[in-house]
């Protein structure tokens, strides 16, 4: 259905209805591409949308990456496309922070590598709008259409409003994907370190090195260049390649020629991300070279006891080594360091092998933390998890969470873990920033370890309290993502001096990834008050489209239209078709909208479709849908409207003008629920509620053989006879009250009475256009008022009224007219000598099938 044919009520409602299903698509799915595919399939119901994308920035190279690209149309979709900022509107999106809106691609002359591909998958116009969260700005979200001017301000701001959404979900995957990375990383740590305890040869441990973290930080060389302090020079001890290299061990370059030498004697990582940019070091430089290295990084080994020398790692690609690779590399090169100098020291050995184990446990304690971060969104849990598994590598008494409540600008206790019940400090307790150790962390962003509690320093309430409870030393590490602090993770003893600084560099560690589940954690109760709000605008929404569809809407209260609503509630909570019957303008939508509403499909669509109004050749595409290329101009897949009311219901008005060739089809959807669309032969099943009306005389038809007589009585389950309004006058006034409210209210007027004289001159008009012709005539009436009483046209019923004589009846209502009065001659006797049936000369059954046909009922 056109979505110009919607109610604005409706157009909401369906847009307030797809937000929530994308927060339920955003709760269901962690992978970015399933989640722009079930994009792809749910916007479009309310916008023209056939292709989403998502592009996010590289920040170390600054481009723009289309990350994936679905649609609901076919189409040769590939992503992974690169481009600089300015040469894509996503980037100059990402840049501005403003959405770009391009109607029609044929005008478009910038980013003409992006357009192209886009005018070869069939886009006619598209926009594009920001995905920043609170904390980063992430790229951008691309919707496309094969249609020119598919998108108007309403559809960007709708748009929009999706992207504030997916921008959360897309920074949750993205945090999610670090952490699943950290883990990997954490992993191969702890394989490192068993693999260093594993081989005794270093030659092997570096073969061994050489298969694992390529997975990680891919190379093709790994070496290890120690000092030879005899000779004062970096001597190349160990070399494993992919490739064949002309570089063996051995090789010696004075200290301040070589790379390793100058991590040896700074200290610090060095990386070359581009061989040919790098002037120092020319002969090692041109060596490289010569066996096809292009870049590469070195870190130094170094214990505790001595600096050995550095460890590298080359490639023969150009690459950008990212803080998160040279620190993972340290990590390595310290376990490697220790290995080396337990070969070296054979009686140190033992001492090693605990400095080994140490960090080995801290390493599954770091991946175990990870773990316990992926698994855990309920911070409670998470801080419970955590806190067992480093009770068994730093001994603590008592842990918790304090987040930062922005409302008061101090922290709140959040998530306490107290093994001894201590009950100096609850849930919800505030924390101030002055005076307290986690106060101090948070503004510092620093933490803060505490050796000797001392209440001089720290003079709060609660660590008088906390000391007086026995608490003695502990540990304050800020929780920081993104460079936001969000609050603290404390870790606290009975012991003095329990913690040292090593634990408080551990703890440092822990709180950046318990950073990013808090951060998660929030996020998600942020999608969930948003679904909440969403749910509760959708209710008031429907109850608001319900006292405007429901029977609140059907004003009147005579008895023929009271036998209506009482059919309408007796077949609405059932799954049988209905035929509607009645003159236009009677109001047979209104009566199939309330039969749906009524119904236990009114949390699904209602479709409609004019069949009058669809040209035939295109009628069996819009109803069962076609495939592209099933005819001439199918160039896109399209759903037809049985589709869309699955589950719902289909209102399909003037079903008499549905041509003989199709009527064979609808029969078949009717009795089977299953259909093909137009040049498919795969069989859709669907279950639909059909609601038909016509103002045609279809048993008449059928004996003319215009319509099918099996899909007559297949429709004719339940038919429903709407009145004209001439057969229920007294329905008049109140319409009239009703109208002349509603089009004063629209026209900021102010109307108190309605004359008598034109309220019984409006009784007496027969209305041959029934509510519609009346409800434009009280419309032109407010509109001629300029009092407090409506001013009707009352000339314009003369004119259009019917002259006495002199023009011809139809034959239907001239046969109404000659049964009514028969009928209130014979006193609404149908049967019997003085009946309306012996005076009409006709069978008493007969008389009643007529009266039955032309709707005629006696008044109560």
């Amino acid at each position: 259905m056109d979505r110009d044919s919607f109610s604005p009520c409706e157009t909401v409602a369906e847009r307030y209805q797809a937000l929530l299903e994308v927060a339920e698509a955003i709760s269901a799915h962690r992978d970015l591409h399933e989640l722009f595919r079930d994009l792809a399939r749910r916007l479009p119901r309310v916008v023209q949308v056939n292709f989403v994308s998502l592009s996010l920035h590289d920040p170390a190279r600054n481009r723009m990456r289309l990350q994936t690209i679905q649609a609901n149309v076919p189409a040769d979709l590939v992503g992974g496309h690169e481009e600089p900022l300015d040469e894509t509107p996503a980037g100059s999106v990402w840049q501005s922070q403003q959405p770009v809106l391009v109607p029609d691609l044929t005008e478009e002359a910038r980013w003409p590598n992006v357009t192209q591909r886009m005018q070869e998958d069939g886009i006619n116009s598209f926009c594009v709008v920001p995905l920043t969260t609170a904390v980063r700005q992430l790229g951008a979200m691309g919707f496309a259409s094969l249609r020119k001017h598919a998108y108007g301000v309403g559809d960007l701001e709708f748009l929009q409003e999706v992207g504030k959404q997916v921008a959360v979900a897309v920074d949750n995957v993205l945090h999610h994907q670090d952490l699943v990375h950290d883990r990997d990383r954490l992993r191969l740590l702890l394989e490192v370190t068993e693999s260093i305890a594993s081989h005794r040869d270093l030659g092997e441990l570096l073969q061994d090195l050489a298969q694992r973290l390529p997975s990680i930080v891919p190379f093709d060389y790994i070496n290890v260049v120690l000092h030879e302090p005899t000779r004062n020079v970096m001597r190349l001890w160990l070399l494993v390649a992919s490739v064949p290299s002309t570089i063996s061990p051995g090789l010696e370059m004075p200290v301040e020629e070589s790379p390793g030498g100058w991590v040896w004697t700074h200290q610090q990582p060095l990386t070359v991300n581009d061989l040919s940019q790098e002037h120092r070091f020319p002969k090692l430089m041109s060596i490289l070279r010569e066996n096809g290295v292009n870049s590469f990084c070195a870190v130094p080994l170094t214990t505790a006891q001595r600096r050995l020398g550095a460890m590298g790692f080359g490639s023969l690609q150009l690459r950008t080594y990212q803080d998160a690779d040279l620190q993972f590399m340290q990590q390595v090169a310290k376990q490697v360091a220790v290995a080396i100098d337990n070969a070296f020291n054979s009686e140190a050995a033992i001492a090693y092998q605990r400095q080994l184990a140490h960090e080995r446990d801290r390493q599954r304690l770091l991946l175990e933390v990870n773990n316990a971060v992926i698994a855990h969104l309920e911070l409670r849990q998470l801080l419970k998890a955590i806190s067992v598994s480093l009770s068994r590598v730093v001994p603590h008494d008592l842990a918790g969470f304090a987040l930062f409540d922005h409302d008061t600008q101090r922290l709140s206790a959040h998530a306490l873990d107290f093994p001894r019940n201590q009950d100096f400090v609850e849930t919800g307790d505030a924390i101030p920033l002055e005076g307290t150790p986690e106060g101090k962390a948070f503004t510092s962003r620093q933490t803060v370890l505490i050796r000797n509690l001392d209440t001089a320093e720290f003079p709060a309430e609660i660590v008088k309290r906390a000391e007086a409870a026995g608490l003695r030393s502990g540990c304050a590490v800020p929780l920081i993502s993104h460079g936001k602090v969000l609050g603290t993770l404390s870790v606290v003893s009975m012991q003095e001096d329990a913690f040292s600084q090593d634990d408080a560099e551990l703890l440092t560690q822990i709180g950046a990834q318990v950073a990013i589940a808090v951060e998660n954690a929030l996020a998600f109760k942020q999608i969930a008050r948003l679904k909440d709000k969403l749910t509760e605008e959708k209710l008031y929404l429907q109850e608001e489209i319900q006292t405007e569809y429901n029977f609140q809407e059907i004003v009147g209260d005579s008895q023929t239209l009271r036998r209506v609503l009482k059919e309408v509630q007796t077949v609405a909570t059932t799954a049988s078709t209905v035929l509607i019957l009645g003159e236009t303008g009677s109001g047979k939508e209104l009566i199939a909208r309330a039969l749906h509403n009524l119904s236990d499909r009114r949390e699904r669509t209602f479709v409609k479709l004019n069949c009058a109004a669809i040209p035939t050749g295109l009628l069996e595409s819009e109803l069962f849908g076609h495939e592209r290329g099933a005819f001439t101009g199918a160039i896109a897949t399209k759903i037809g409207r049985f589709e869309t009311a699955d589950r719902g219901t289909l209102f399909l008005d003037e079903v008499g003008e549905i041509p003989l060739e199709l009527q064979v089809k609808l029969l078949r959807v009717l009795q089977e629920q299953e259909f093909e669309r137009l040049g498919s032969t795969r069989t859709m099943r669907v279950d639909v509620r059909v609601v038909a009306a016509t103002n045609r005389d279809l048993e008449h038809m059928v004996e003319e053989q215009r319509f099918r007589s099996d899909l007559y009585y297949r429709l004719k389950v339940f038919p429903i006879m709407l009145p004209p309004l001439r057969e229920r006058a007294e329905d008049i006034p109140a319409l009239v009250r009703h109208f002349a409210q509603k089009f004063a209210l629209r026209m900021k007027k102010r109307i108190e009475t309605i004359p008598a004289e034109a309220m019984k001159a409006l009784q007496a008009y027969p209305w041959p256009g029934n509510v519609r012709e009346l409800e434009n005539f009280i419309e032109r009436a407010v509109i001629l008022t300029s009092g407090a009483d409506l001013r009707a046209p009352l000339s314009e019923l003369k004119v259009l009224s019917p002259p006495s004589n002199g023009s011809l009846k139809t034959l239907e209502d001239a046969e109404r007219e000659h049964i009514l009065k028969a009928l209130r001659e014979a006193k609404w006797t149908i049967g019997g000598s003085g009946g309306a049936a012996a005076k009409l000369g006709m069978k008493r059954t007969t008389l009643q099938s007529k009266m039955q046909k032309l709707g005629i009922m006696r008044p109560q």
